[in-house]
């Protein structure tokens, strides 16, 4: 059969024969693009006070636009991910990419807040296009390396979520028309990812497998690792995780789109100033996410979970009371806890439904994108009708969510990996 024959092509081609053509080449590039995407990204939240002032806006409209951007790359990351695992699009990052660099423009120039929201959106597609389409070709590149490339990759997007802030902070002052320069980024991407393309297109061709991940040619050889649970209780733990990524994005949400102006309020900051407080974070929640997935390997995924989530608390508790310092302090500690959760969610959920890791991952992180939309909307529209002060003593009680990880089952390697009986 033709599979057949594609998993044995695939087979032939040895983890140091990839390595030796492409991957540490393709690895960076597409890490480096990642790196630009998240700059981008994550400048965003850092020109909410310069469109504020600008167009005049209440922190309900300011919600409004990261929900706008993040419920777009929510909904259509998932049936991205879908399409191109069907109808392999080698050059769909450039493409995406462009999109990005059209939005960034339009928020340059944009003088309405209808503007702003189509800007909005437009990055958000982007995000939606770039994210699941460049994993896989760092999974392709891996040389078998899986681990490795998916590492490597984070880094770059860890990276540019703390560097978008702080380049912000230098670069735009209180001119709107200053975010233009940040096209240089996107377009510097896209020469990178139609290279990336060109790559993408002649290893399929060599390697006769129409451009998908070999795992899923080979998805047969998974059956063995079916969960050891029942339907009700994988659903009920789903449910679980959901109401888990709820307490955590919805937290982050406050501290994103809103710790510059809490920052302002609270202690009379700079605009600035406030922005250099959330780069600090934003590093924090960068260097959390790196060491969440290989703590979870070592000491495992529900204990990471429970620190993660729950083990926040006292901290986030704390942080409404502080001074200045404090707070700084607190924030970071709050970011490296609270960010390790996601990958040891993520991989719990891969675990917990063995042979539908595609289907698991677009679901979690399109629930990572809208709950974070959605909790910036609702928290912008709650600091409208009361304080922002107010949103963070709400906001502290979220990491109590926690407690649900006690009805998660235990969930070791060898239970959802059975080895074979020594008879069989």
């Amino acid at each position: 059969m033709a599979t057949e024959a594609n998993v044995g092509t695939l087979q032939e081609r040895s983890p140091a024969q990839t390595a030796a053509k492409a991957i540490f080449p393709v690895l960076l590039s597409i890490s480096f693009c990642h790196l630009l995407n998240d700059t981008v990204q994550s400048l965003i939240p850092a020109v909410y006070p310069l469109l504020k002032e600008a167009l005049r806006l209440n922190l309900g409209q300011v919600g409004l636009i990261a929900l706008t951007s993040q419920f777009t790359a929510s909904i259509l990351q998932p049936l991205v991910g879908l399409y191109t695992d069907r109808r392999p699009q080698p050059f769909s990052l450039a493409i995406g990419m462009a999109v990005t660099l059209l939005g960034l423009l339009f928020f340059a120039v944009a003088p309405t807040y209808g503007a702003v929201l189509a800007a909005a959106a437009l990055v958000g597609i982007g995000s939606a296009v770039f994210h699941p389409e460049s994993s896989r070709v760092a999974r392709l590149a891996s040389g078998g390396q899986h681990g490795m490339a998916q590492s490597l990759f984070q880094v770059g997007g860890n990276a540019g979520t703390a560097l978008g802030p702080l380049l912000a902070a230098y670069v735009l002052g209180n001119r709107q028309p200053r975010i233009a320069w940040f096209s240089l980024l996107a377009l510097l991407a896209m020469i990178l990812l139609v290279r990336i393309g060109w790559w993408l297109q002649e290893h399929c061709r060599k390697s006769n497998a129409i451009c998908i991940d070999p795992d899923r040619l080979c998805a047969s050889a998974h059956v063995e690792h079916q969960a050891a649970f029942s339907s009700r209780k994988v659903a009920l733990s789903l449910a679980i995780l959901v109401a888990l990524m709820f307490s955590k994005f919805f937290y982050l949400a406050s501290l994103i789109s809103y710790y510059t102006f809490y920052l302002m309020n609270r202690f009379h900051l700079s605009v600035q100033s406030a922005q250099l407080h959330l780069a600090l974070f934003l590093g924090a929640v960068a260097a959390g996410t790196f060491f969440g997935g290989p703590v979870g390997d070592k000491f495992g995924r529900k204990l990471v979970i429970w620190c993660s989530i729950l083990g926040v608390l006292p901290f986030t508790l704390i942080l409404p009371y502080a001074n200045l310092f404090w707070t700084s302090i607190l924030s970071v500690i709050i970011g490296l806890i609270l960010a390790s959760a996601f990958s040891a969610i993520l991989v719990y959920a891969q675990e917990l439904m063995p042979g539908r890791i595609g289907a698991v991952s677009g679901l979690f992180f399109g629930f990572a994108f809208g709950l974070g939309g959605v909790g910036s909307a609702l928290l912008g529209k709650l600091a409208d009708l009361t304080s922002i002060d107010l949103v963070y003593h709400v906001c502290a009680y979220l990491p109590a969510i926690g407690i649900l990880t006690a009805f998660l089952p235990e969930l070791e390697p060898a239970r959802v990996h059975p080895a074979k009986p020594a008879a069989a």
